[in-house]
């Protein structure tokens, strides 16, 4: 099993990040699941200039280490990579990378999906998003609490 939390203010290359996986787990995988996020343009009505996140060294990790971990309980996989990047994000660009891989896909596809929920809700970050309207700090939304709270039941 391998599992890995990374945060950083680089891009990351996810094509070089699923040949790893790839070359990690052999042929003993039934599926790799991954997710991209992206930094969008707009926020509500308001045109995003940059999106930046701050956050605590060893905190988030510790954070982000929770959530892969308690995915890892509840599914069987074998191969978990999560990469956040921090800093000053333009639109469109790369924010985060989430890549499952299990011998089977409905693992792989819940267990992608839960953590992308949880890192929205419980991961330590703090993001400012600077709009052509100014510049607020952003939270969990409702919508965001919601799926979240869907896996508890």
């Amino acid at each position: 099993m391998n599992e890995q939390v990374r945060v950083q203010f680089e891009d990351f290359d996810a094509s070089a990040e699923y040949q790893a996986l790839r070359q990690r787990c052999g042929g003993n995988l039934g599926a790799i699941v991954s997710f991209i996020g992206l930094v969008r343009d707009r926020h509500d009505t308001a045109n995003v200039a940059t999106l930046y996140l701050e956050h605590y060294p060893g905190m988030t990790e510790r954070s982000m280490e929770k959530i892969v971990a308690e995915a890892c309980n509840r599914w069987p996989l074998d191969d978990v990579l999560v990469i956040h990047r921090v800093g000053a994000l333009d639109a469109a660009e790369q924010i985060v990378l989430v890549q499952v891989g299990s011998r089977h896909r409905d693992a792989a596809f819940a267990g992608a999906q839960y953590i992308m929920d949880y890192l929205k809700t419980d991961a330590v970050f703090w993001k400012r998003e600077d709009t052509d309207s100014g510049s607020s700090w952003l939270t969990a939304t409702s919508a965001d609490r919601q799926r979240r709270g869907d896996w508890d039941k």
